[in-house]
C-alpha cells in the first residue's frame, strides 16, 4: 500500500507530461506506463506535508492550454475553405483523448470533489478559485482557445453551408461534418447545469434562426407569387420535409421545434388567406392530395381549419340528401340501408386518409351523417331509418336470404350497427326489431341462432344490458317451449290410448318480454285444433299451478296437406287461412257468408284472408259462393302463403311508435326525479344537460323536457325556486 511521503514534483511531473501528450495524440500507452502514471497522480495528490494538487492543476491545464493553442494555430493556417473540416478532426481526436486523461485522473478528481465540497461549507473562509475535473477542464480549455477565438468565421461557415443545402448546391463540408461540430458546443458546456445550450444558443442557433427566418420569408413570398395555391403546398411541404430531416438529424431537438414553429409562423399563418382562397373548393371539388396537403400544413396552426369542417360536413350532407331523394321504392330499407353505408365508407375513408383521423373531421363526418340517417323522408313524421334499419336486419337473418354466405351475412349485420350509432330513436329500433325477432322465432324463420346471437351482442355493446335484455328473454322462452313441448308429446303418450290426429307443438310466451298485442279479433276455433289445444293447456296447467295461457290465434301457423289435386302439395298458412281450407275437408263450395259466420271473424280481417287465398289461386269466388279450386297447380310441392296476411304493415310500425312515446314518458319522468333528488336544486339549463346525458335511448326535445318537468311540478315532486324562476326545488 502507497504511504503519503516526500515527492520530487518535478521528476514525476516529467514523466507524467509525456504522457499525458501521448493520451492526447491518441498514440497506444503501455499498460505498465498507464499504472505508473496512475500511481504518480496518487503520490502527487497525497504527498507529505504538502500534496502536489495545486501544481499538478496548474501544469496539466498550461499543458492542455498549450496544446489546444497549437491545434488553434493550425486550424487557422489552413485556410478558411477547409476550417470546419480541420475543426472537426482535431475536436474527434481532442475528445477520445481527454476522457482517457479524464480517467487517468481520476483519483485528482476524487480528492478535488472531496475538497469542493469541504469549501461549499466554509465559502466566506477561502477565496481560492474552484478547481475543475480534469474533464471540464479540458473542455473549457477548447472552448476558451478555439471556439470563443474563431466566433467571427465558424458560424458564418456552418451557416453558409446549411444554405448549400438548402439551394441545393454543392456543399463544402459533409453535412456529417457539421453535426460533429454543432455537438461540440454542446459538449463543451455539457458540466454547465444551469445553462448547457448557452453556447450553443448564442454561437449558432440563434444567427440559424434568423438566416432561416430570412430564407423562409423570401421563398414563400416568391412561390405565392408564382404558383397556384396546389403548387404552392406541395412545394412548401418538400421545404417543410427537407428542413425537418435537416434539423432532425444535424440540430438539436430544441432547434427542431423552434424552426418548425417559425416555418409555420412564416410559410403558412402569414399566408392563410392565400391558402384559404382555395381551400373550399379543394373540399367541394373532392381534390384529395390538395385536401391531404393543406391539412398537414394547417393542423397545428391554432384555429388553422377555420371553417373547413363546416365545408366538410355540409358536402357530406348534400350528398346523403341527394342519397336519400334517389333510393329506389322496391325494398327501399336495403338501399337506405347500403346506400347510407357505401357513403360513409367512402368519407370515413376520406377521414382516415386524408385527415389521418383528426377529431375536427371525424366530428363533422358524424355530425353529418347523424343528419342524413334521422332526415325525415317525409314532412310531419317521424325518421324512418329505426323501421328501415330493423327490415333490412331482418330481411338478413331470415331462411329467405339468399344468395350471401354467413360470413358475407355477418360482415353486412355488422356494418349495419354503424348506422345504429347515428339513429337517435333507438327505442323505436328496438321496438321494431322486437317485433320482427318475435315473428322470425315464431314462424321459425331465423337463418341461425348464431347470427341472431351476434347481432344482440353488437347491439348490447353500444346500449347496454338492459337494451338487449327483452331479446334475450325471447330466446329463452323459446327454448324452453321446445323441452315443454317435447315433455307433452311424452305425456300424451302415457294418457291417451289414441296419438293426436295431428302435430302440434306451442311456445310460451311470457308476457313481458315479447312485443304481442292481444288479439282483439273474435275467432271460433276449428274443431279440429280444439282437442289437442285443450291437452296442452291441461298439460301446462298441471306443470305450473296458478299460470294462465291466453291463445294469440293472430299469431299461429300450420301445415296442410293437399290430397284432393293429381298432385299432393304441402302448404304452410296462417291459422285463419287453414281454418278457412279445413272446412272444404267435407265441401267443394261454401257461401261467403257461411264460412264468416263460422270463423266469427270481423268483416274486414275475414275478407283479407279470403282474397289471400284467392290471390294465390287455392280458392275461388263466384258471386257469394267459395269454391276450392279443383284445378289448382303449381311447380313447386312445398308452398308457403303465411306472407301476404303475416307482413309488416302501416298499423304494427304505428302501434311501436305510439308504445315508445308511453315509456319515453315514464323514463323521462324518473330521470328527472332521479337527478333532482340527488341534486336537490338543480337551474334549468343544467337539469336538461344532466337529462341528455342520461338519456341515451333517445333525443329528448326541449319542448318533450319541459313538458315533462310541468307534469311533475303539478304532481308535486318539484318546485320552482322562489329566489330564482329557471331553478327548481325536489320535494321530498
Amino acid at each position: 500500500m502507497l504511504r503519503p511521503g516526500k515527492v520530487n514534483f518535478k521528476e514525476k511531473w516529467k514523466c507524467l507530461e509525456e504522457t499525458v501528450q501521448n493520451i492526447l495524440k491518441l498514440e497506444p500507452i503501455p499498460r505498465d506506463v498507464w499504472h505508473a502514471r496512475f500511481n504518480d497522480i496518487y503520490v502527487m495528490c497525497g504527498a507529505f506535508p504538502e500534496p502536489h494538487d495545486d501544481k499538478l492543476y496548474e501544469s496539466t491545464k498550461l499543458l492542455l492550454e498549450t496544446h489546444v493553442s497549437q491545434l488553434l494555430t493550425l486550424i487557422q493556417t489552413e485556410g478558411t475553405e477547409n476550417q470546419l473540416q480541420h475543426y472537426c478532426t482535431y475536436w474527434q481526436k481532442y475528445s477520445k483523448g481527454t476522457k482517457l486523461l479524464d480517467s487517468l485522473y481520476q483519483y485528482f478528481n476524487n480528492t478535488n470533489r472531496a475538497y469542493s465540497a469541504t469549501q461549499s461549507l466554509h465559502r466566506s473562509e477561502s477565496d481560492e478559485p474552484k478547481m475543475m475535473m480534469i474533464g471540464e477542464l479540458t473542455l473549457d480549455v477548447w472552448n476558451r482557445i478555439i471556439i470563443i477565438p474563431l466566433k467571427d468565421s465558424m458560424p458564418k461557415l456552418l451557416l453558409d453551408e446549411f444554405d448549400k443545402s438548402r439551394y441545393k448546391l454543392s456543399i463544402t463540408t459533409p453535412l456529417d461534418t457539421i453535426a460533429v461540430i454543432l455537438k461540440s458546443f454542446i459538449e463543451v458546456q455539457e458540466f454547465n447545469k444551469q445553462c448547457p445550450l448557452e453556447l450553443y444558443q448564442s454561437y449558432f442557433e440563434q444567427p440559424f434562426l434568423k438566416r432561416s427566418s430570412e430564407y423562409f420569408k423570401l421563398e414563400s413570398t416568391k412561390l405565392s407569387e408564382e404558383l397556384t395555391v396546389s403548387e404552392y403546398m406541395t412545394r412548401v411541404l418538400v421545404i417543410m420535409k427537407e428542413e425537418g430531416i435537416r434539423a432532425n438529424t444535424y440540430l438539436h431537438e430544441s432547434t427542431y421545434n423552434k424552426l418548425q414553429s417559425m416555418f409555420r409562423e412564416i410559410v403558412v399563418v402569414d399566408h392563410l388567406s392565400f391558402l384559404h382562397g382555395e381551400s373550399e373548393a379543394m373540399i367541394r371539388e373532392e381534390r384529395l392530395n390538395d385536401m391531404h396537403n393543406i391539412y398537414l400544413l394547417l393542423r397545428n396552426v391554432k384555429d388553422g381549419f377555420g371553417s373547413l369542417g363546416d365545408v366538410f360536413r355540409e358536402l357530406i350532407k348534400k350528398q346523403g340528401m341527394t342519397v336519400l331523394e334517389s333510393l329506389k321504392k322496391n325494398q327501399i330499407y336495403v338501399h337506405f340501408v347500403e346506400d347510407i353505408l357505401e357513403l360513409h365508407t367512402k368519407y370515413k375513408s376520406i377521414v382516415a386518409n386524408v385527415f389521418n383521423n383528426d377529431f375536427y373531421f371525424s366530428e363533422a363526418l358524424d355530425t353529418a351523417f347523424s343528419i342524413i340517417v334521422n332526415y325525415k323522408l317525409e314532412e310531419n313524421q317521424p325518421s324512418k331509418a329505426p323501421e328501415y334499419l330493423s327490415k333490412y336486419c331482418d330481411k338478413l337473418l331470415k331462411k329467405s336470404c339468399k344468395g350471401l354466405s354467413e360470413a358475407e351475412i355477418e360482415h353486412k349485420l355488422l356494418q349495419s350497427i354503424t348506422i345504429f350509432k347515428y339513429i337517435n330513436d333507438k327505442d323505436i329500433f328496438q321496438n321494431i326489431y322486437q317485433v320482427h325477432l318475435a315473428k322470425r322465432l315464431i314462424l321459425q324463420q331465423s337463418q341461425s341462432t348464431v347470427g341472431e346471437e351476434g347481432m344482440i351482442n353488437n347491439l348490447k355493446q353500444l346500449c347496454g344490458y338492459e337494451f338487449a335484455n327483452k331479446l334475450h328473454c325471447m330466446f329463452t322462452d323459446i327454448r324452453i317451449s321446445e323441452g315443454l313441448n317435447t315433455q307433452f308429446q311424452k305425456e300424451i303418450l302415457k294418457t291417451t290410448k289414441d296419438k293426436l290426429t295431428l302435430s302440434f307443438s306451442a311456445n310460451i310466451l311470457q308476457t313481458g318480454a315479447w312485443p304481442m298485442i292481444l288479439s282483439t279479433k273474435s275467432f271460433a276455433i276449428p274443431e279440429q285444433l280444439i282437442t289437442c289445444s285443450k291437452n296442452f293447456e291441461d298439460f301446462y296447467k298441471e306443470k305450473f299451478v296458478g299460470r294462465k295461457l291466453t291463445w294469440l290465434h293472430h299469431h299461429s301457423q300450420g301445415e296442410l296437406k293437399l290430397n284432393y289435386l293429381p298432385k299432393m302439395y304441402i302448404v304452410t298458412l296462417h291459422i285463419f287461412q287453414m281454418s278457412i281450407l279445413l272446412l272444404f275437408e267435407n265441401n267443394d263450395t261454401l257461401k261467403y257468408s257461411e264460412i264468416n259466420e263460422i270463423l266469427q271473424l270481423s268483416d274486414d280481417h275475414f275478407q283479407k284472408q279470403i282474397n289471400s287465398l284467392v290471390n294465390c289461386k287455392l280458392l275461388s269466388l263466384d258471386g257469394d259462393n267459395v269454391k276450392l279450386n279443383m284445378n289448382f297447380s303449381n311447380k313447386r310441392t312445398k308452398l308457403c302463403i303465411t306472407s301476404a296476411v303475416l307482413k309488416d304493415t302501416p298499423q304494427e310500425i304505428e302501434q311501436s311508435t305510439n308504445s315508445v312515446e308511453i315509456d319515453r314518458e315514464a323514463f323521462l319522468h324518473a330521470t328527472i326525479i332521479r337527478i333532482m333528488k340527488m341534486r336537490k336544486t338543480l337551474r334549468h339549463n343544467k337539469l336538461v344537460i344532466e337529462i341528455i346525458s342520461q338519456t341515451k335511448s333517445f333525443l329528448p326535445s326541449n319542448g318533450f323536457i319541459n313538458r315533462s318537468i310541468k307534469i311533475l311540478i303539478d304532481k308535486g315532486y318539484l318546485e320552482c325556486s322562489p329566489n330564482l324562476p329557471v331553478e327548481y326545488n325536489y320535494v321530498a
